[in-house]
């Protein structure tokens, strides 16, 4: 039998507990516990210094509790309470709860000020010493030294954290660059290839509209259609930038290989006739391989409309053992020479970005014969069919 509200209550007094200041004050108390036990052990009942000691020693552990909000007051408070301490004759220096002060002030605090209060420290022990001894007797190195060595090991944590932290953010904005590029590739797919099939169709339905009533009407219905599905993609986009989660909801319903046939149907009626191709077996691509294929065959056909309008293409689409092949031919000449084939920088970069995260090539460029070649080659994992189960009835 579960129990929900009672997990949920152990979850909720778990986040309280990991709070800082739960975890201070927990540490003070147990600090100042260890403390009082240890000067209660080391000075007998009746020691007319027992109750002074007792009194600095639980004193010692109260600053500890705001130790990462004042790093500084408290390793000077827990420094002075330690030297009083130690002047009074009552113990030796570098106590527990100086020793975390000067830890906290490593830990959380920056510049200059860090070092000259460890600097300080340790002057002042040095100084205790040859007080109560009159010499520097050798064997005082380590405790003389120690504020430098926590100081310095606190140092050495903040500044891994600060880096853990930086690199935690430039992984984030990397993250967002690469939204941007693939929403930059998203926008300019389905503005760039629906408004220019639109302005071909109105285009159409303008010229025909007086001597061809009834094809200037399906040039107007086509147009009217590709609005509304740019409208639909663009309402998809839309929805991934209000996205709260964090997870990018891919929902690319009618953009895959299967849509090829009404993408090349659609761009068929806005200008010379497109053909299309389908050789090997059909087999279901990944979500991503599959987008990908729609999108190189749009990009592609958008780019022949726009840069050399009247071109007879051919696209085809081969299912390879272990890949998906690509390859939309025209025979235009509005690309010669290569310069208008790059446009804004979003077509054949989008094309290049969506086939090297898939883990394919794709060549673009002029054809010997004229016109231009698009070519991707997509490797398609390898789906393993389940092994067949072993009917214990059937002869070995």
């Amino acid at each position: 039998m579960r129990f929900p509200g009672v997990g949920r209550s152990w979850r909720r007094a778990w986040q309280t507990l990991r709070r800082p200041a739960v975890l201070d004050g927990a540490l003070a108390v147990l600090v100042g516990v260890a403390e009082v036990t240890a000067v209660r052990a080391l000075l007998p009942a009746g020691h007319p210094d027992r109750g002074l000691s007792v009194a600095i020693a639980a004193a010692g552990a109260v600053p500890l509790i705001v130790r990462r909000n004042h790093p500084v007051a408290v390793a000077l408070a827990t420094l002075a309470l330690d030297l009083l301490h130690t002047l009074l004759g009552l113990g030796d220096p570098a106590t527990l709860p100086s020793v975390i002060g000067l830890y906290s002030l490593g830990r959380h605090a920056a510049g200059r000020t860090v070092w000259i209060i460890a600097a300080a420290a340790s002057l002042s022990y040095l100084a205790v010493y040859q007080l109560q001894s009159g010499e520097i007797p050798g064997n005082v190195s380590v405790p003389v030294l120690s504020p430098f060595l926590v100081v310095g090991l606190g140092q050495f944590l903040r500044l891994r954290g600060e880096l853990r932290k930086r690199g935690q953010e430039q992984a984030a904005e990397a993250a967002v660059r690469a939204e941007r590029r693939r929403i930059a590739r998203e926008l300019h797919d389905v503005v760039a290839h629906h408004i220019s099939v639109i302005n071909v169709m109105v285009g159409a339905g303008r010229t025909t509209m007086t001597t061809d009533p009834r094809r200037a009407q399906e040039a107007l219905v086509t147009a009217e259609r590709t609005a509304r599905e740019a409208m639909a993609e663009m309402r998809q986009l839309l929805h991934v930038l209000r996205a709260e989660d964090g997870d990018e909801p891919d929902n690319h319903a009618g953009v895959g290989a299967e849509a090829l046939p009404d993408l090349v149907a659609r761009v068929d009626g806005a200008g010379p006739p497109v053909g299309l191709e389908v050789t090997g077996e059909a087999v279901p691509l990944p979500a991503a391989v599959d987008h990908a294929v729609y999108r190189i065959v749009q990009e592609a056909l958008t780019n022949t409309r726009k840069h050399a309008d009247g071109a007879r293409v051919s696209v085809r689409l081969a299912y390879l053992s272990g890949a998906v092949e690509v390859e939309v031919l025209d025979d235009g000449l509005g690309r010669r020479g290569g310069t208008a084939q790059t446009g804004s920088g979003f077509g054949l970069g989008g094309m290049a970005e969506r086939v090297a995260l898939c883990g394919g090539r794709l060549q673009t460029g002029p054809r010997p014969e004229g016109g231009f070649r698009v070519h991707a080659w997509i490797p398609v994992p390898a789906v393993q069919d389940p092994a067949p189960s072993k009917d214990p009835a059937s002869p070995k």
